[in-house]
């Protein structure tokens, strides 16, 4: 299975948002849904790298209840 790279700009204002994506993504990753992820507060930015469709990560994400701004800048 090929392995793609997302971003996705997740609205984060604390430490605390970061860390929310940060459990689920490593949960994912641990689970080998996602092969790595980055996730940077200062820029709003997760990058996501996985063999997984966009859609499902991008729920993921949205489970944390944090907002996530959807781009066509997805690879």
């Amino acid at each position: 299975m090929a392995e793609h790279t997302y971003k996705f700009d997740v609205k984060m204002t604390c430490s605390g948002c970061s860390g929310a994506v940060t459990r689920v993504l490593d949960k994912a990753q641990k689970s080998g849904e996602v092969n790595e992820f980055t996730v940077t507060l200062d820029t709003q930015e997760v990058i996501v790298k996985t063999p997984k469709p966009y859609d499902e990560i991008l729920e993921k994400i949205k489970k944390t209840g944090k907002e996530v701004c959807i781009s066509s800048n997805h690879r």
